[in-house]
């Protein structure tokens, strides 16, 4: 039995400039809202969560990436509402968010 229910591992990784990355999405504001959001959720979620950030998860093409484990669920993000969405229905339902699904 692992000790966290869930390990997201954010892609914050910053290239030179110019070069396609997930930090230019703002990457690490996102981390840092998700890690205050599944601390409001409290109770919602079941279990305990670790959110890191992690250098180059080699899906530029996709970013910005985050990676759920220990599904290894692949998604990308737009905004805040979609990391809510994350947090919401991933963590807190334990379902998959098919419209931010990276295949």
């Amino acid at each position: 039995m692992s000790y966290f229910q869930y390990h997201l591992f954010f892609c914050t990784n910053q290239r030179d400039a110019g070069e396609m990355c997930c930090n230019n999405h703002n990457a690490q504001a996102m981390r840092d809202h998700c890690k205050q959001r599944v601390k409001a959720a409290g109770d919602k979620i079941h279990g305990a969560v670790r959110i890191n950030s992690a250098g180059c998860l080699d899906r530029c093409d996709k970013g910005p990436v985050i990676v759920v484990y220990p599904e290894a669920v692949w998604y990308t993000y737009v905004d805040q509402e979609d990391i809510d969405e994350i947090v919401d229905v991933h963590l807190g339902q334990g379902k998959v968010v098919e419209r931010l699904l990276i295949k």
